[in-house]
């Protein structure tokens, strides 16, 4: 592979899988839901064509204890600043107990994972290429990274900051596992420092609107808009109108949701 292709490629990557990420943010995950496959395709795809390899990713083990150390000084300057501005709004002295459950803090870690296999394995390591420089792929990463949660109020700050010192890091050391925890820690102060009213259960794109009410009811509205637009397609392609019994046409009518 030419370096020119090599550099097409990386663009395509660094600008293609964000743009695909809020496209299923705001659209495809209410209309094409299973287009979420195509996320971990494109993935396995870039590293496969980039010849990455787990140290390059930094999906790696030897390294562990130096990017958990850099890590950790990151994370208490953050957290420091969050419980601050917790406190000074009179944030509760203690985290609802939904907030610590083992089974929420585990399913956030592998979201968290998730993002930064995308965030840095992926559109840091393709920006530091393009960029030369490691400070400015750093920003640009976090711009992507803040655009991803639009419009939260409290998360498109905060993703800015912590996604570009995330991915600095990480272009210093590359290991994913001590950001994503550093990641799961922040959020959950995050989540108490704020009120919800402004962060709305830290939730992004279309779902912000639906975060004051509760996530059984919030899933239930995104499932009446998928049903809703599922029987929209199935009315189009139906006959607009029947002949009943007598031979007079008679319209059809779908019943809205």
């Amino acid at each position: 592979m030419t370096n020119r292709t090599k550099r097409i490629l990386a663009f395509v990557d660094a600008a293609g899988l964000p743009i695909f990420i809020l496209a299923f943010i705001w659209r495809l995950q209410f209309s094409a839901r299973w287009t979420w496959m195509l996320f971990l395709a494109w993935l396995a795809a870039s590293f496969l064509i980039h010849r990455d390899t787990p140290k390059t990713i930094g999906a790696r083990a030897d390294n562990l204890w130096p990017a958990a150390k850099q890590a950790a000084i990151a994370f208490a300057a953050m957290a420091a600043a969050l419980i601050v501005i917790g406190l000074a709004r009179g944030a509760p002295h203690h985290f609802p107990k939904h907030l610590i459950s083992p089974r929420r803090l585990w399913t956030y870690f592998a979201f968290c994972v998730l993002q930064q296999v995308a965030l840095n394995s992926l559109i840091s390591n393709r920006l530091e290429f393009l960029a030369g420089k490691r400070w400015l792929a750093a920003l640009l990463a976090g711009g992507i990274f803040a655009a991803c949660h639009w419009p939260n109020p409290v998360l498109v700050p905060i993703t800015f900051i912590g996604g570009s010192v995330m991915a600095w890091l990480f272009l210093r050391e590359r290991n994913i596992i001590p950001l994503a925890i550093m990641q799961v820690l922040l959020g959950t102060i995050a989540w108490w420092s704020f009120p919800v009213a402004w962060h709305h259960h830290l939730r992004v794109g279309p779902g912000y609107y639906l975060g004051l009410i509760s996530p059984r009811t919030a899933w239930r509205v995104a499932f009446r808009r998928r049903a809703s637009v599922f029987r929209g397609r199935l009315s189009a392609s139906e006959p607009t109108s029947h002949a009943n019994s007598s031979g007079t046409p008679r319209l059809n009518s779908t019943a809205s949701i």
